[in-house]
């Protein structure tokens, strides 16, 4: 995107006509939702009036909201009022709570991409009761980045790799690859139960739907959406056993319903899993303890979206599930028939 006239970060798009010039970053977005992403702090309300005004204009003509960018565009946009701490996504009388900016450990980082090991208890972005999540932070953290979307999403409770692109080329070829299934994506969980196969794979249909609460949930249905993971044996414990679940198909909430399928519920999962153990397990003291659920994003592999080249992002296992794994190896009656991860 390039901007015919710098202006303040302070004062975007309040005091004066922009005109804005599309690149092929941007192109391909839909105007809407590009006034949205440029004018930081402007209600969609406001967008949507100022696009049927015919105030913002593509090329000196007209345009709907739907309008998808052609590199070459030049989009007029008209000044937008709009507070400096709005702007700047500050608390005030009335406002929405402050989004903090926040740094996350940066697992790799280009032109292109953005990959993070995101913590357990951290939402992907803000919404279903959530103020504001990573991607609004790190674009908080990062005012001078002109472009960073998230690729990919985590469950608020799950760890690990997540992948944010810095151009749209980059989040165009990505989403591709996820949804062509030309990623590698493995997870690390650990499991309450006897589990005994090696190797087993699950292929069970998933239906979403929102229960009494009005909170989304997900179960096995045979008329839901299709869903493949493979499940593999990396270490067994009495009682529970540390798996690999590798993802061949993306559905919401896929491992913790498959195992939930299988009666082997994920230590510490507050939605699917074995509620009474999960309370012995966090209580202060317990041996063995654990407070978060134990799933984590260990390993994503994909294709460059600049270079072509296969390209892993790993993420170490979170300090508490190591911990948890270790207190599982020093029980008296653990089984030794599986070499440690």
């Amino acid at each position: 995107m390039k901007e015919l006239g710098k202006m303040s970060r302070h004062q975007t798009f309040a005091d004066r006509v922009a005109l804005v010039v599309i690149d092929e970053d941007d192109a391909g977005q839909r105007i809407d939702n590009f006034l949205m992403r440029i004018c930081k702090g402007v209600p969609k309300s406001h967008v949507y009036r100022i696009l049927r005004s015919g105030e913002v204009r593509v090329n000196k003509g007209r345009i709907d909201a739907d309008y998808r960018l052609v590199a070459g565009d030049a989009v007029r946009v008209p000044p937008i009022r709009v507070a400096a701490n709005a702007a700047d996504g500050e608390g005030g009388a009335g406002s929405k709570a402050a989004v903090p900016p926040a740094s996350f450990p940066i697992v790799y980082e280009d032109a292109h991409l953005l990959v993070i090991d995101k913590p357990a208890g951290v939402a992907v972005h803000g919404g279903s009761g959530v103020s504001y999540g990573v991607i609004e932070q790190l674009r908080r953290a990062r005012p001078d980045e002109r472009f960073l979307e998230l690729v990919h999403r985590l469950d608020r409770e799950t760890s690990g790799v997540l992948m944010l692109a810095k151009k749209r080329s980059a989040l165009t070829s990505l989403h591709a690859q996820l949804r062509d299934n030309q990623t590698d994506k493995r997870y690390l969980t650990c499991v309450h139960g006897d589990w005994a196969e090696p190797r087993r794979v699950v292929k069970a249909p998933l239906h979403k739907y929102v229960n009494a609460e009005g909170e989304r949930r997900v179960t096995v249905d045979p008329n839901g959406q299709s869903a493949h993971t493979i499940f593999s044996l990396l270490e067994r414990f009495d009682g529970y056993a540390l798996l690999e679940a590798h993802l061949k198909t993306g559905r919401t909430h896929q491992i913790r319903v498959h195992l939930k399928h299988l009666e082997m519920p994920i230590v510490g999962d507050d939605k699917y899993g074995d509620f009474p153990l999960n309370r012995a397990l966090s209580r202060a003291g317990a041996v063995p303890g654990i407070k978060r659920m134990f799933l984590h994003a260990a390993r994503l592999r994909v294709t460059h979206p600049a270079t072509g080249e296969a390209i892993l992002f790993e993420a170490p296992l979170p300090p508490e599930c190591a911990r948890f794994v270790e207190q599982l190896r020093s029980q008296p009656s653990r089984s030794h028939g599986q070499k440690p991860l």
